[in-house]
């Protein structure tokens, strides 16, 4: 249940961001509002049944992949996740309550959000992922940002 639910969102996530970048509003929000309840998901079922309700032990499993990656035994990074966690679900809420228009139009903010939401997801699927899941984050965020280049001009 775990690597399903993550997946599904990254998935997800993906596709809101291209429907986003493309000015397919009503399909983003929706999109980014499912990817967003299928994240919550993971976190939950990693919490039940990986972490064992333990935020000592998810700390020390952040740790041992930071250092896994980095050589840096610092757990430090959960807290990002926590924070990555409370942004997606004030932006998604914030969306449906502002509406299309008023939440495109919140330019630095939605930018500093959306960079910091990509951050995760590149960390995430790229530097902290393996085999498969590594070569599709890659291509997902060379996608994205080919949509993005493309429709910036």
């Amino acid at each position: 249940m775990t690597v399903e639910t993550i997946r599904i969102a990254a998935v997800l996530y993906v596709l809101s961001v291209a429907a986003w970048l493309t000015r397919r509003d009503p399909l983003a929000r929706i999109t980014w509002s499912i990817a967003c309840a299928f994240y919550l998901a993971h976190v939950v079922a990693a919490f039940q049944s990986v972490h064992h309700w333990s935020h000592t032990a998810a700390y020390r499993e952040t740790a041992r992949q930071t250092a896994q990656v980095f050589a840096i035994d610092w757990g430090g990074g959960l807290y990002f996740n926590y924070l990555f966690t409370l942004i997606w679900i004030a932006d998604a809420l914030y969306w449906w309550q502002a509406g299309l228009q008023k939440y495109r139009n919140r330019h630095w903010i939605g930018a500093a959000v959306h960079f910091f939401m990509a951050f995760i997801f590149f960390n995430a699927t790229v530097v902290f992922a393996t085999g498969p899941t590594r070569w599709l984050g890659l291509a997902a965020t060379c996608a994205l940002l080919a949509i993005a280049a493309r429709n910036r001009s």
